[in-house]
């Protein structure tokens, strides 16, 4: 029995000098590693200095990112700061990768840009993209970490104010966000009575809303509440639109054929399967709950 005893002691310390001579980690952390995720199997941007490279538009907009600016040259929040239900989700994700906070970096990338086809300046994307077939023409969209509905704001006082109803809006001027679902939903779904009013950025489509160009715009119920909240002070939100057929999902963006899009799904599923996501919902979300539901 002694004998027997040795022996497996020495084989277990022969074993542990091999791992650590062949580099291979012997910290309990690795067994939780996503197989066939290792780092240099991602295909990464910067596969040099082994960086997980994420994207953005710029200004980066509460409650999706939060934290002041700190970091040129993030205008309103700062992605590195972690806050925010996308910062956060990107960070988890990375770290469900093998990524500490230190070895992401973060790059400007204009929303319509980020599903267009060609060479993509990141590794994955995510600035409230939503899934859609033609896009996925384009790129690799990971499996969901939000499901939207859209909503419209409007501004208090005025006569959209009172609409309780989808048919209630088709009278009313309609703006949105070139290339936006958003922009899709009024016209595929509001039908209005007038072409909606398309801007370059939300931006311009919330200043649209404030001098009086548009009577309501459409946009995502989180960036709703934070339209009313901040930018636009006599802002409400009207209401949200229940979903209509497979429910919309935010996903993360890859280009197209990306090595690391099945490990970003996996690491999605663990999130998911952890209760991280829905977490993080809470903290960052809580307040895209209470809109009435337009019908």
């Amino acid at each position: 029995m002694r004998k027997a005893l040795i022996a497996s002691l020495a084989l277990a310390a022969a074993l542990l000098v091999a791992a650590t001579a062949s580099g291979r980690s012997t910290n309990t952390a690795a067994a939780g590693a996503i197989p066939g995720c290792a780092k240099d199997q991602l295909g990464l941007l910067d596969s040099d200095s082994m960086m997980l490279t994420i994207g953005a538009d710029n200004p980066a907009y509460p409650p999706w990112f939060g934290g002041d600016e700190k970091t040129k040259p993030w205008k309103v929040s700062d992605p590195y700061s972690g806050k925010g239900y996308e910062s956060a989700v990107a960070y988890a994700v990375a770290r469900q990768l093998g990524f500490s906070k230190a070895e992401v970096k973060w790059t400007v990338t204009p929303f319509n840009n980020s599903f267009r086809p060609g060479k993509k300046s990141f590794d994955f994307y995510i600035t409230q993209v939503s899934y859609n077939p033609q896009r996925a023409k384009a790129v690799d969209f990971s499996k969901g970490y939000y499901f939207v509905n859209q909503s419209v704001v409007g501004r208090k006082g005025k006569p959209i104010a009172s609409v309780r109803s989808i048919n209630g809006l088709k009278k009313y001027q309609l703006g949105a966000q070139v290339g936006t679902t958003s922009y899709n939903y009024i016209v595929k779904q509001i039908k209005p009575n007038s072409a909606p009013k398309v801007y370059d950025t939300n931006d311009a489509a919330v200043q649209a809303l404030k001098n009086g160009q548009i009577d309501g715009l459409v946009v995502d119920l989180p960036t709703a509440f934070y339209v009313t909240a901040v930018q636009v002070p006599d802002g409400k939100v009207i209401g949200q639109f229940g979903a209509l057929g497979s429910k919309e999902r935010f996903g993360l963006v890859l280009q197209k054929g990306s090595k690391l899009t099945g490990c970003v799904n996996k690491a999605l599923d663990r999130l998911w399967a952890n209760g991280t996501i829905r977490n993080l919902q809470r903290i960052w979300l809580a307040k895209a709950t209470g809109a009435p539901v337009l019908r």
